[in-house]
C-alpha cells in the first residue's frame, strides 16, 4: 500500500539517530557507486521558484525525487518515493522536517569523522528551524556541553536557546557577537541564508571543525577566504553539486587558491578512500549542500516504519 505521510506523521516517526544512520549509509553507498544522486535543478517564474532533487538508493529498494517551491517566503516540500525494482509508488511525504533532519544529520556524520573527539563547545550561526537540527546532530556525536548561538533577531534567539536547552539538556546560550560565537568553540556551524561571510576566519582556534550548511546557492556565502585558506582539510557531500552551487568555495576555486583535487567527498572519507582528520591541530571544514540520496534513504526508512506502526493514510490504489 502506498502511503501519504504528513508533517505530523513524519514528526511522529523520525528521530535524529535514524537520520544519522540513513545519511551515513547513503553517503558511503554513493562513494562506492551503489547509489545515484542527481544535482539540484532550479526553475523560476517571476513569482515562484521550484527546486528538484533526484536519487536512487538500491539498498533501500527506493528511488525518487524531492521537489519544493518557494513563494514569498513560503516553502512547500514533497518527497515522492518509488520501488526501484518494480517502479510502484511507495509513498509521498511532506518533507519540511525530513529535510531539516537529514541536513542536520549530514553535519553530524561529518562532525563524527572530522571534529576532535574531545570537542565540547559548539558555536552556531542561525536560530531558525534548520539550526535546531544541526545542534541536535552534533550533540549526538560529540560530548557537547556548551552551545553559543549568534543570530540577528535577539528576541527570537533567546526563545530558540531556551527551548533547545530544555529539549537537549545542554547549556545553550546567546552569543553577544559573532566573535564570541567563534572564539573558544571546538566546532562552528553556519546555517544561514547570508550573502556575505558571517565571521572572520582569523578567530578560529587551531583544531576547530567548521560545518557550513547554508551556502547552497551561488548568491550565498557564509565563510570568508581566511577560513577556507586555514583549512587543511575541506570535505563536501558532492563535488559535482558543489561545482554548481557552492558560493563559499567557487570564488577561491576561480582565483586558483583552492583546486577541486583538494576537496574530498564525505562518502570517500567514510569508506577510507580519502583521509579524515590527521591530527588535533587541523582546522577542518564540511561544505554541505543536501543530496537527494539523503532524502530517499531517510524517507524509505520512514515508510517502512509507517507500515509497521500503521501511521499515515493510504493513497488511491490507482496511483501505484
Amino acid at each position: 500500500m502506498a502511503r501519504f505521510l504528513s508533517e505530523q506523521d513524519v514528526e511522529h516517526l523520525l528521530t535524529m539517530p535514524l537520520a544519522l544512520e540513513a545519511v551515513e549509509q547513503a553517503m558511503a553507498e554513493l562513494a562506492r557507486g551503489e547509489a545515484t544522486n542527481l544535482p539540484r535543478d532550479r526553475l523560476r517564474s517571476p513569482e515562484t521558484s521550484m527546486h528538484l532533487l533526484q536519487g536512487l538508493v538500491p539498498s533501500q529498494g527506493a528511488m525518487g525525487y524531492k521537489v519544493y517551491t518557494v513563494h514569498r517566503g513560503v516553502v512547500r516540500f514533497l518527497l515522492h518515493l518509488y520501488d526501484s525494482r518494480s517502479g510502484r509508488l511507495l509513498g509521498i511525504l511532506q518533507a519540511g522536517l525530513l529535510g531539516r533532519m537529514r541536513t542536520g544529520a549530514a553535519s553530524g556524520v561529518a562532525t563524527h569523522q572530522l571534529a576532535r573527539a574531545d570537542a565540547r563547545t559548539l558555536g552556531v550561526f542561525g536560530s531558525g528551524k534548520q539550526a535546531a537540527a544541526q545542534v541536535e546532530a552534533v550533540c549526538l556525536v560529540r560530548p557537547i556541553a556548551t552551545v553559543k548561538v549568534h543570530a540577528r533577531d535577539r528576541d527570537r534567539l533567546t526563545v530558540f536557546c531556551d527551548a533547545l536547552a530544555r529539549r537537549l539538556g545542554v547549556d545553550v546560550r546567546p552569543a553577544a557577537s559573532a566573535r564570541e560565537a567563534v572564539e573558544g568553540s571546538d566546532i562552528v556551524t553556519t546555517i544561514t541564508s547570508s550573502e556575505t561571510p558571517v565571521f572572520d576566519g582569523a578567530w578560529l582556534a587551531e583544531g576547530t571543525h567548521v560545518n557550513a550548511a547554508g551556502s547552497n546557492m551561488l548568491s550565498r556565502r557564509e565563510l570568508d577566504e581566511t577560513t577556507l585558506g586555514r583549512c587543511e582539510l575541506i570535505v563536501t557531500d558532492s563535488r559535482e553539486v558543489a561545482r554548481r552551487e557552492c558560493g563559499d568555495l567557487l570564488p577561491m576555486i576561480e582565483k586558483g587558491r583552492i583546486g577541486w583535487g583538494q576537496v574530498a567527498e564525505l562518502g570517500d572519507v567514510l569508506i577510507g578512500r580519502a583521509p579524515g582528520r590527521a591530527h588535533d591541530g587541523q582546522i577542518t571544514c564540511f561544505e554541505s549542500h543536501g543530496l537527494a540520496v539523503q532524502d530517499v534513504a531517510v524517507g524509505a526508512r520512514l515508510l517502512a516504519l509507517a507500515a509497521q506502526r500503521d501511521v499515515g493514510s493510504a493513497l488511491p490504489p490507482e496511483l501505484e
